[in-house]
């Protein structure tokens, strides 16, 4: 425990650190990335004025990162960031996700509705323009760190931008440091992204549940696009006349090799940590949030695992879901044992007695912690119910309708207004066909349900359950089977043979009793009523939180703090390196194909190994991709500082080459998020080389090796 007495003056580990590029010049961050290994100059990483490696490295979707690897738009992100498309493209006929995809020509990359690619623009700070209405009274404190006037303030800003009207621009505001910092980020949006190449998910997610959050790792996790723009570049709706962006940087790829303390870092766009929560808020998180998305999603899972077992059409339809839900699941049972593993409560009951001491005499940080304590009690129960609601019910059930379309369209019955009448019809066609689209099976819906309701009585007290379940009590007798026979099969929702009948005579009485409305009401009413509850808890710790992170923040002086990941554009450097788990456990900081062989199980899905792979492994037949030895490499470890939203980031080494496609840490330090762990914490990367491997032998895609810059 001395070491964490100091551990506020002392400069932090280089590796600790999600740092922000428009800061890395006034924080001193190249001097400790060049003692690192780094051979570059700030400029070449950031530069508001000019090309930067900044523009080679975008958010791929809606929760990842993806780097441009060839001039001529061409992106390589994860398999399983790139997995929602590939399922997308996927059926019993044309199965992708077991397959694989290979485009062997401009012609057969696949356009793939509703991805997009975004580039960070240009960032600007408008923590004075924040400041400044909070002051003139436009807005409260709390206030300003909500969505709804961040919105604003980005069209405001947008509007007053030389960036008005271009094509493809969106602008979003965010607070940084819980508020003390404010920037707006505007992006550059192409919404013609095209599949390009994907390995089967016997490479891709080569050990599946088991081996997710683990190491040592053997999983190919990989995937192809490329971006398509109108013939002036500019960002244009899927058509056949657009060409692939020329793009003004991407990055050159390293097949040099890797040696264990080897410069590496990794610019993406971390999605959430929250390394400032003081010790009661992460008891909170473990009991209020992560505990109810282990108990609700591990019943969710073992339904979807027992149908898509049985079933190719349902195993492709629900491919993805399964995957989003399983990984924050296990990250969560991973989370909540690392915390108690690596004295996470320790840490934090060690740096709050040291605040208490900077903040004595000072009238903005004096008792600051105990004032979160205080909220964080009160609030604690309120979450809870709220999490296991939304995790049982809104997470995993899709079945249900609409009650503020069936309001409407009561209102418009009863004043008979026919104009409000189509309306809510042709809304109501619209959430239905929402519902029922090719990734969802009514039967796999009801089976859900009729497992989810009786879990979540169980994890919850009578009074802290939606009203439904008073009604499955007194008109069902307390049989969840009932109520979900009547609310699947006596529904509006029911069938397109309901809906149909009613929309050709709508009443207000069959709404009134329409089950499915009723119990989408119920729940939503209480999600709102505690969400309402929560408010004043909320809005009492953000602004308590703001003074607290700005006092650790002078406290940490001279040393720099980062702010909090909340998917923005990122760096953390570090370097190649090995790490020791416990006690006579050591591993090395590289995985090779031998493991794939040694965990090749033909009758466990998670383990098996295509027949083409395992020929070329066994003949050693790895082209110039091999190490010095003859051994092909699949991963390797760095100390980079991550979490999720990184998936897909580019791990570059120190004279700006790829070398690496991060996409998981490891299990020993799930904490991470919440506590960084200098002697545990590992970013798990793809080795490019193993990439280009099976790019070029497995999927014969030499017309891709070409097009990328590859130094040997």
């Amino acid at each position: 425990m001395a070491a964490l007495s100091v551990m506020f003056v002392l400069p932090a580990s280089a590796d600790e650190g999600m740092w922000l590029l428009q800061l890395l010049k006034q924080q001193n961050s190249i001097d400790l990335m060049k003692k690192q290994g780094l051979k570059l100059e700030a400029d070449a990483l950031y530069n508001p004025n000019g090309v930067s490696l900044k523009d080679a490295v975008g958010i791929f979707g809606g929760g990842c990162t993806g780097e441009i690897v060839s001039s001529e738009g061409l992106i390589l992100t994860n398999h399983h960031c790139g997995y929602a498309s590939i399922q997308q493209h996927s059926s019993v006929e044309h199965d992708y996700l077991t397959d694989g995809f290979w485009a062997m020509n401009r012609a057969e990359e696949l356009p793939t509705p509703g991805l997009k690619f975004r580039f960070v623009h240009r960032i600007v700070d408008v923590t004075d323009i924040v400041n400044a209405k909070v002051k003139a009274g436009e807005v409260s404190e709390t206030d300003a760190m909500t969505n709804n006037f961040l919105k604003k303030l980005a069209a405001d800003e947008l509007e007053k931008s030389d960036l008005k009207g271009k094509p493809g621009i969106e602008a979003r505001a965010l607070p940084f440091y819980a508020g003390n910092k404010y920037y707006l980020i505007y992006y550059k949006v192409y919404s013609d992204v095209r599949m390009v190449a994907a390995p089967p998910s016997s490479i891709g997610k080569f050990g599946g549940e088991t081996d997710n959050w683990m190491w040592p790792r053997h999983t190919g996790d990989f995937s192809m696009f490329r971006i398509y723009a109108d013939k002036n570049g500019e960002p244009a709706e899927y058509s056949a006349d657009n060409v692939p962006l020329k793009t003004p940087k991407y990055l050159p790829i390293s097949i040099k090799g890797l040696n264990e303390g080897d410069y590496a870092m990794i610019m993406g766009f971390p999605g959430s940590t929250e390394r400032y929560l003081t010790q009661s808020e992460v008891k909170q998180q473990m009991t209020a949030v992560n505990q109810a998305m282990i108990d609700m999603r591990t019943v969710y899972l073992d339904v979807l695992k027992s149908f898509m077992r049985s079933n190719d059409k349902i195993r492709i339809q629900y491919a993805n879901k399964f995957a989003g839900s399983s990984n924050y699941w296990k990250n969560s049972i991973g989370m909540n044992k690392a915390i108690i593993d690596n004295d996470v409560l320790g840490t934090k009951a060690a740096q709050e007695k040291q605040f208490a001491v900077f903040a004595q005499g000072k009238p903005e940080y004096e008792g600051v912690v105990a004032k979160i304590d205080a909220v964080v009690e009160k609030m604690t129960p309120i979450l809870r119910n709220y999490y296991y609601i939304a995790e049982g019910l809104n997470r995993t059930i899709e079945f249900g309708c609409p009650p503020a379309v069936m309001d409407m369209m009561k209102e418009a019955i009863e004043t008979k207004n026919d104009s409000l009448l189509e309306v809510s019809k042709k809304r109501l066609e619209e959430v239905y066909e929402s519902i029922f689209n090719k990734d969802y099976d009514f039967s796999v819906d009801r089976s859900i349900a009729q497992a989810m309701l009786p879990a979540l009585a169980k994890a919850l007290k009578p009074s802290e359950l939606p009203t439904f379940y008073q009604t499955i009590e007194k008109e069902y007798k307390g049989n969840n089977d009932a109520f979900v026979s009547d609310l699947y099969e006596k529904s509006i929702f029911s069938s397109r043979e309901n809906l149909d009948k009613f929309l050709k005579k709508p009443t207000v009485k069959a709404i009134d009793r329409d089950p499915a409305t009723q119990y989408s009401r119920s729940k939503l009413e209480k999600l709102q009523a505690l969400s309402d509850e929560m408010k004043q808890y909320t809005d009492q710790l953000a602004l308590l939180h703001k003074a607290y992170i700005r006092g650790l923040g002078e406290m940490k002086l001279p040393v720099p703090s980062y702010p909090d990941a909340n998917f923005t554009i990122r760096l953390t450097y570090g370097n190649v390196k090995s790490y020791e788990p416990k006690d006579g456990v050591y591993y090395n900081y590289y995985t090779t194909t031998d493991g794939i062989l040694e965990k090749e199980d033909p009758k466990n899905p998670e383990f098996v190994v295509p027949a083409k792979l395992k020929e070329l492994i066994q003949k050693k037949d790895f082209g110039r991709y091999a190490m010095a030895d003859g051994t092909m490499p699949v991963c390797f470890l760095t100390t980079n500082d991550i979490t999720g939203g990184n998936s897909g980031s580019p791990v570059i080494d120190g004279e700006g080459n790829l070398i690496g496609c991060a996409f998981d840490g490891n299990w020993e330090s799930l904490s991470g998020d919440i506590s960084f762990d200098n002697k545990l914490q590992r970013c798990i990367a793809l080795d490019i080389r193993y990439m280009l491997f099976i790019l070029d032998k497995l999927g014969g895609c030499k017309h891709l090796i070409d097009e990328m810059t590859i130094i040997e």
